[in-house]
């Protein structure tokens, strides 16, 4: 999966989900991802190519980390709650949407109870 393909399957996913809204920011080109105002998911132009930069378990983003080459510290945040995804060969469309996923559930827990669109433990696009 190229960068292009990784940020349009990262993207139908993320809005399909509840209560997320869009935010496109110019100089830099940022697009934020955010559910009941706080960011789950950024996506750029790293220098010279498209990436999706989501929140991520610690444990779970070094084994990710290491288990594949397209995923990095997270580009200009937290290098320990997140991850940069870029395109590359071992990079599908259900790992894409996991990681989507998985960084909306992990935004999602953290809002007061008053405020989750869905139940953490939930799958949120079902």
């Amino acid at each position: 999966m190229d960068g292009q393909e990784l940020q349009k399957v990262a993207n139908e996913y993320a809005t399909e989900l509840p209560d997320v809204t869009f935010e496109h920011r110019v100089g830099p080109n940022w697009e934020l991802y955010k559910v009941s105002g706080k960011v789950f998911m950024l996506m750029t132009d790293m220098p010279g190519h498209p990436v999706v930069i989501l929140k991520a378990d610690p444990d779970e983003a070094v084994a990710l980390r290491e288990q594949y080459a397209e995923i990095t510290t997270g580009y200009h945040m937290d290098k320990k709650h997140w991850i940069t995804a870029a395109g590359g060969p071992s990079l599908d469309k259900n790992l894409v949407k996991e990681l989507v996923a998985d960084s909306y559930r992990l935004v999602v827990d953290k809002l007061p109870k008053s405020k989750r669109p869905v139940d953490p433990g939930m799958n949120p696009a079902a």
